[in-house]
């Protein structure tokens, strides 16, 4: 059963992304709630079924709880994002954060994570390729919403070429928190999150579905293709190499040859 339950919930998940391009207006905007909570209760509960406690307290005090305050920082002062405000449409607010908003942080902070730890060995090129694999999202994530009306921009400039309305600012303050966050991840959660296996197969699929989906959907359904491309090339850095890492490995099992039938010695 444990085992079965963040299968579920990815199964969920993504037949709420599915519906997403397929809805508009209010019944949007539920949908985006309801994905980033079920997104949110994916990696967290990953976290604690495959690592224990200590795991998903820290994954939730270091991302959900710092993902909230930076956030709250950047509403009030304008640092490290630049200077946005958030519409009224993504549900109850907290010093100006709409409380979905850390738990989006959370959702995808695990899998990259997962992700770093599966692809590279040392502490520094984890950190920096977790970061990396995050902050990248947002490349997908903030001209899908900005789009849709669940935040504005007030200083754009300067923007990424075809990205308009959404300044630079905002995706260097992603990487620089994002770095902040992996450091902060591993001393609190434990050694636990410097290994993988195959427990870990929802959120490599969570990570790969994640970058394949949302190419498609802003290439195709949500006309929105510069952030297609742009999301492409970033999350690519990660989900690239993890692809390739876990089909050679899926590989190398299937060409393994079978153990041969044990033959008892004659009484």
């Amino acid at each position: 059963m444990k085992a079965r339950l963040p299968w579920a919930l990815l199964a969920a998940l993504i037949l709420a992304q599915i519906c997403y391009p397929l809805t508009g207006g209010a019944t949007r905007a539920g949908l985006t709630v309801a994905t980033v909570v079920l997104g949110w209760l994916l990696s967290v509960g990953h976290a604690l079924l495959t690592r224990g406690a200590r795991t998903a307290a820290a994954l939730v005090a270091v991302v959900t709880g710092g993902g909230f305050a930076v956030e709250a920082i950047g509403v009030a002062t304008g640092f490290p994002f630049g200077t946005y405000d958030y519409s009224g449409e993504l549900g109850p607010k907290l010093a100006g954060v709409p409380l979905i908003i850390p738990l989006a942080w959370t959702w995808m902070a695990w899998p990259a994570w997962l992700t770093a730890v599966r692809l590279v060995r040392s502490r520094l090129a984890r950190i920096a390729l977790s970061a990396v694999g995050l902050a990248a999202w947002d490349l997908f994530l903030d001209p899908q919403m900005v789009a849709e009306g669940y935040w504005t921009w007030l200083d754009a400039t300067p923007a990424l070429p075809g990205l308009p309305g959404i300044p630079v600012s905002n995706y260097l303050g992603w990487l620089g928190f994002a770095v902040l966050l992996a450091i902060a991840l591993r001393p609190l959660a434990g050694p636990s999150v410097d290994r993988v296996d195959g427990r870990d197969a929802p959120m490599f699929a969570l990570y790969l579905w994640t970058y394949a989906s949302s190419v498609l959907a802003h290439a195709v359904f949500l006309r929105l293709p510069a952030s297609a491309l742009w999301g492409a090339a970033g999350m690519a850095v990660a989900a690239v190499p993890l692809a390739v890492t876990l089909w050679r490995a899926r590989r190398d099992r299937a060409a393994e040859p079978e153990p041969a039938p044990r033959v008892d010695a004659p009484a």
